[in-house]
């Protein structure tokens, strides 16, 4: 059934707002299968929310932008299994056919968390992210998240 997106937006006013978020989602089992496409511009919080979560998840190193791999992986044990993450990070892409040729069709096909920074770039070529997080940085140095549950799954991790 095809269902009119959810927005819900969220005020942070510091950084453990933004933990605090991360910790919510992760505790949310559906979130293992989930596509999350993350905009805003450099420095608003993107890949400190996504160390919030891998931390949340589990994961004990340093979490690192991927801007210039392309992409990290976790693997991580979670419910008794081992659960897959994939960070993208699409900024240097100057063409989205180059997510194609960068062969992450196979990723996107395999059953994990997805996390996308810079989704525009690679435009055409992702699913459907079940939710579109949407980062602005205000005046006062806060953070407003607007988050938009596209699919039931985003709707079930929003809810």
């Amino acid at each position: 059934m095809n269902q009119t997106p959810i927005v819900k937006t969220l005020h942070w006013p510091d950084e453990q707002a933004c933990e605090a978020f991360a910790k919510q989602l992760a505790s949310k089992p559906q979130l293992d299968l989930a596509v999350l496409c993350l905009n805003g511009d450099l420095g608003c919080g993107k890949t400190t929310f996504t160390r919030y979560l891998l931390q949340a998840l589990g994961f004990q190193g340093r979490v690192k932008s991927p801007t210039y791999a392309v992409v990290e992986n976790y693997e991580l044990p979670r419910n008794g299994r081992d659960l897959q993450v994939w960070h993208f990070d699409f900024y240097r892409f100057k063409d989205p056919q180059e997510w194609e040729d960068a062969g992450f069709r196979d990723m996107f096909a395999a059953l994990g968390l997805k996390i996308c920074e810079w989704p525009e770039k690679a435009a055409g070529f992702l699913p459907t992210a079940d939710l579109e997080m949407h980062w602005h940085v205000n005046m006062d140095d806060t953070r407003a998240l607007t988050i938009t549950a596209n699919t039931d799954l985003g709707r079930g991790l929003l809810a």
